[in-house]
């Protein structure tokens, strides 16, 4: 774990930017570039980061930064890749150089799925950073591969026909740790020393590398600006997001949660779930403890062998 007092102090993410107060993803670019090592490329596919972080003719990114597509930001860093290797193998650079590729769950876990596959499939050395702030907020609060069960959204609204989103989350760190890549990891804002160490790792492996992120987002959460920490911190100690890494295969646990806060305390506070407090739907809320429990159950069994 890094110490505070070893931080840097230069700011690689400044501010000025467009986000919104209490912004997730915000923290987390911020924390992020902290745990860079030295040279580094970042490219940004389309989401929150890069509207509010680049609104032309603006940047609060102090370093080398490339736009891309929705749906291509790993592509985008493997290009990178073999631009440098070339500039390599003709003496212009000798020096390395990392490459960061910045995706939030809507252009991860659905839009720019088949880019990332492709890209961790050919082994390329990049590390790829997914914020999740579990639906794409950006354009209007709609759900995404993301969100979570029984959530609210503008794409799946609670009301008599459903009781928010019907389906469950995907589990993107198992999509990512099944192309056999050398380094996964599960990480929080709300735990800012082991992702600056999460970060860190996947730069120095030999290889594609994964960090997926919890970002919460006031907005679409329904929550107060400054309860975004809160809500990060009380998804990990609920369980709802646990903290591990995969490292060649081996599941690791980075935090044990031995004695775990209801699901409730996590879900009460969010209006996006508010209609789970109804006479109607709150038998929702015993299905998601009951799926929280089996999917960390899961996890420990995994994290044992």
């Amino acid at each position: 774990m890094v110490k505070l007092a070893e931080l840097p102090q230069e700011e690689l993410f400044t501010s000025g930017h467009r986000l919104c107060a209490g912004c997730g993803p915000a923290v987390a670019m911020r924390i992020m570039t902290k745990a860079l090592r030295g040279p580094t490329i970042i490219t940004t596919s389309t989401g929150c980061v890069e509207v509010g972080s680049t609104i032309y003719p603006y940047t609060c990114w102090n370093i080398p930064w490339v736009h891309s597509a929705f749906e291509n930001a790993a592509s985008t860093a493997a290009g990178i890749e073999g631009a440098l290797k070339a500039l390599s193998r003709r003496g212009i650079i000798n020096e390395k150089i990392d490459i960061v590729a910045i995706g939030g769950d809507g252009g991860t876990f659905d839009i720019g799925l088949q880019a990332l596959s492709g890209a961790l499939e050919r082994r390329h050395d990049f590390l790829y950073v997914c914020y999740d702030n579990e639906a794409y907020m950006n354009t209007g609060v709609q759900r995404s591969g993301a969100t979570p069960y029984g959530a609210s959204t503008t794409t799946s609204p609670a009301g008599r026909a459903i009781p928010g989103k019907l389906v469950w989350k995907k589990n993107i760190a198992a999509i990512a740790a099944a192309h056999g890549v050398p380094y996964v990891a599960t990480a929080s804002i709300a735990y800012w020393n082991d992702y600056i160490s999460k970060v860190r790792r996947g730069l120095e492996v030999d290889g594609p590398a994964f960090v997926h992120v919890y970002a919460p987002c006031p907005l679409g959460w329904r929550i107060p600006s400054e309860a975004t920490i809160q809500l990060a911190q009380l998804a990990v100690q609920t369980r709802v997001f646990p903290l591990y890494e995969i490292i060649d295969g081996r599941y690791v646990l980075s935090l044990d949660i031995p004695k775990p806060k209801p699901v409730e305390e996590y879900l009460k506070i969010q209006g996006r779930f508010k209609h789970l407090f109804t006479p109607e739907c709150r038998g929702e809320v015993d299905v998601i403890q009951a799926d929280v429990e089996r999917r960390w159950a899961a996890l420990k069994k995994l994290c044992s062998q």
